[in-house]
């Protein structure tokens, strides 16, 4: 991932007021800028602009910032194509994952597949071997298939004997009932308990112990400092933590600020990318996009820290809070890339107790 000097920082915001007072042509900035950020300068712009209520400014900003773009990098278009389909407004135009389809989808890509593959191989590589059957903990479990791919590697390498019981933790109603009846077919034999809600909403509630929790692509979903209280209530009942997340810094900086825009242009445009490249009708990749990439995309530039939905963290943040919080009981097993280019990469963190 790149990342803006501090100069460059200052210098993009100050270019980002005066263009929300003065509305410039596109490009008069565009030598002021570094070469191959040019275009993420654009994006910058078109969402400051959009999410000010200047959504037809910003066409402009976008349509000049499509031109620059390279490297499989394609936020301007992505968005551009986003605007023509919602009136020109940066607005979240569905409940995200009221329905499990386009997170099946998501899921199904070929290069995301790779990578869930490789987190389940890499949690296989650094977990122990367990003696007796295992209680399991899924911390957003979406629909149930990642957790069944692990549990089954982890069977059919001999790390377990087998499984007491599953608990499944997710906010949406549609992808509990989903996770349930996929991880119920799979392990008929274990007690599968579902919690419908947020990890915020449970972590004070749990009560037994649970040698293995899970998290894939969910514990992003609160910031920095909701992570420490509820990965600290979760600690007394766990001996294993392992992660799958994005790395990207979309936590700790403030909306409307360059940093958080070139980040989200990286990560989310690269992720964009896989979706649009795997071939599939039109209506489904769209639907992906919209009702679940790109509501997270508007909540992160338009909502405030402890509003958004989203605060993926670097991998820094990452082994500074699960070593502050865990520690000294736990020790890093794994640090891992499931997948990494470089503008984004996905990432195995396994933190356990000896």
């Amino acid at each position: 991932m790149l990342f803006l000097s501090e100069q460059e920082k200052r210098e993009w915001t100050n270019y980002g007021e005066e263009i929300s007072r003065t509305f410039p042509a596109p490009g008069h900035y565009d030598t002021k800028i570094r070469k191959n950020l040019v275009a993420a300068f654009h994006f910058y712009i078109a969402t400051l602009l959009a999410a000010k209520g200047s959504g037809k400014q910003s066409i402009g900003w976008l349509e000049s910032g499509t031109l620059n773009e390279e490297d499989g990098l394609f936020c301007c278009a992505f968005l551009l194509g986003f605007f023509q389909r919602h009136e020109n407004q940066l607005i979240t135009p569905a409940v995200v994952f009221q329905d499990p389809r386009p997170f099946i989808h998501f899921a199904g890509v070929p290069i995301m597949k790779k990578a869930r593959w490789q987190f389940v191989r890499q949690c296989s590589h650094s977990l122990p071997v367990f003696k007796r059957p295992i209680r399991f903990m899924d911390i957003g479990c979406g629909d149930g298939a990642l957790t069944v791919a692990v549990l089954t590697h982890l069977t059919e390498t001999d790390k377990i004997p087998g499984i007491d019981e599953i608990l499944l933790v997710d906010s949406s109603p549609a992808m509990a009932a989903l996770a349930e009846k996929t991880v119920r077919s799979a392990f008929p034999d274990a007690e599968i308990s579902v919690e419908n809600g947020r990890i915020q909403d449970c972590s004070g509630k749990i009560d037994r112990k649970f040698e293995i929790a899970m998290s894939s692509l969910a514990y992003h979903h609160m910031p920095l400092e909701d992570k420490r209280v509820h990965l600290s209530r979760l600690k007394p009942w766990i001996d294993h933590f392992i992660l799958f997340e994005m790395d990207a810094n979309n936590d700790t900086p403030d909306i409307f600020t360059p940093d958080l825009a070139l980040s989200v242009y990286q990560s989310y445009g690269r992720i964009i990318d896989f979706v649009y490249s795997h071939d599939a009708p039109v209506g489904v990749v769209n639907d992906c996009i919209d009702s679940f990439l790109m509501n997270e995309v508007v909540s992160i530039l338009t909502e405030p820290r402890g509003v958004r939905s989203d605060y993926h963290m670097l991998r820094g943040q990452w082994h500074s809070l699960l070593s502050e919080v865990l520690g000294p009981e736990f020790s890093l097993r794994c640090d891992s890339a499931a997948y990494a280019d470089e503008y984004m990469s996905l990432m195995t963190l396994h933190y356990g107790k000896a």
